[in-house]
């Protein structure tokens, strides 16, 4: 199980705070998610960084989307890539990661990571899958 979640559980029940944020990363790095708590919403937001071009063009977006957000209820949105950020991958994952088989499952969304990729759900059964190859939103 992942070691955050302990941690996770213990800042969602601490003393009153606006949100906790937490982060994650894939083991190979291409893929950062934050993690918000609320006291009535809890929130995932992630970036992938090498893909194919295969996540829908939000709005008026000249290009598509690397970041996806999504509530613990409602659809997913795909931002707009912003102008100046790069998305380059990088060099590696950062301290926290989501292994290959765990579950990240806390405020009424649950992530799965697997050698195939990252899946989020949320309560509402609204979602994504991130991978190299392949991007979907439902």
């Amino acid at each position: 199980m992942l070691r955050s979640i302990a941690l996770l559980a213990g800042l969602a029940s601490a003393a009153p705070a606006s949100a906790d944020v937490d982060y994650f990363d894939t083991p190979s790095g291409n893929i950062n998610c934050s993690v918000g708590i609320d006291r009535d919403m809890s929130d995932v937001i992630c970036t992938i960084f090498e893909r194919t071009p295969t996540l829908p063009r939000p709005g008026n977006c000249r290009s598509s989307g690397h970041t996806v957000s999504m509530t613990n209820r409602g659809p997913v949105t795909v931002e707009c890539d912003r102008p100046g950020t790069s998305y380059a991958r990088p060099s590696g994952p950062g301290p926290q990661v989501l292994q290959y088989g765990e579950r990240w499952d806390i405020g009424g969304i649950l992530c799965v990571s697997s050698r195939k990729g990252l899946e989020c759900r949320n309560e509402s059964g609204h979602g994504f899958f991130l991978s190299r190859a392949k991007q979907v939103v439902y």
